[in-house]
């Protein structure tokens, strides 16, 4: 059977295209306290000799914010701010010019303050990830389909997307993650039929070096194959420069 690869928008990441035919791009997330600047650089940088495009850095606290916009001025390759439960470091991360930006739905809070990050990223002109995990659904989608299923992944997902789309944000790369690489292929592959926005392809937590290695090969190099999929990150208990290695 040829191989045929999905048809997906581009989005932009720091000069990175994502989607539409680009070049799958490897990414990789920095495991320093960020508020360490120092550390934090270092690392970055050893993940970009090591070959990845993209590399995400946790703005978790103030102190964090508070360092990211010397990272981003200290390092050459994108830099995606990951975001949970607060949205104002969110704001902070755009305003200190970072690539791209990744919330999860699951925590981020209300649709007033994602109105909020979508507005800033849209004014910057940087795209946001909406990063679905099947370990952080809302509670509602819990309780309509009982346990975390492909459905309840694509449902968040797509939530979230229209109420971008509606307030007239295009850039959106999608991930719907999970712990069990089963699920993940079938969420993706959902997505993939319903959708044809840029998907980002990760096992979550996939652990350690050799059984991570080989939950990510099976999950993400199994859509890979399918045609699916615009970037990756494999996720290790190990340096992200190994993540980039694997990847």
């Amino acid at each position: 059977m040829p191989y045929t690869r999905r048809i997906s928008r581009q989005v932009n990441v720091g000069g990175i295209p994502v989607g539409g035919g680009a070049p799958i791009s490897v990414q990789t997330m920095t495991k320093t306290k960020t508020a360490d600047v120092e550390a934090t650089v270092a690392q970055i940088k050893r993940c970009q000799e090591a070959g990845a495009d993209i590399v995400r850095v946790t703005v978790n606290d103030k102190y964090a914010a508070e360092a990211i916009r010397e990272i981003v001025r200290r390092v050459d390759i994108p830099i995606v701010a990951d975001i949970h439960f607060n949205h104002i470091y969110a704001l902070a991360a755009i305003e200190a010019g970072v690539a791209k930006v990744r919330i999860n739905p699951g925590n981020i809070g209300s649709l007033d303050r994602i109105k909020e990050v979508i507005e800033a990223a849209k004014k910057r002109r940087i795209p946001i990830r909406i990063g679905v995990n099947s370990g952080s659904l809302e509670k509602d989608l819990l309780e309509k389909h009982g346990y975390p299923t492909a459905e309840a992944l694509f449902e968040s997902a797509m939530r979230h997307a229209k109420y971008c789309t509606d307030l007239g944000f295009e850039d959106i790369v999608i991930s719907v993650k999970s712990t069990n690489v089963r699920l993940m292929i079938e969420a993706y592959r959902y997505i993939a039929q319903e959708t044809d926005y840029p998907l980002h392809l990760g096992v979550t937590e996939a652990g350690r070096e050799t059984v991570g290695t080989i939950k990510s090969a099976v999950g993400i190099g199994t859509l890979l194959a399918e045609g699916i999929g615009d970037t990756i990150r494999v996720s290790l208990t190990a340096e992200p420069e190994k993540e980039v290695e694997v990847g």
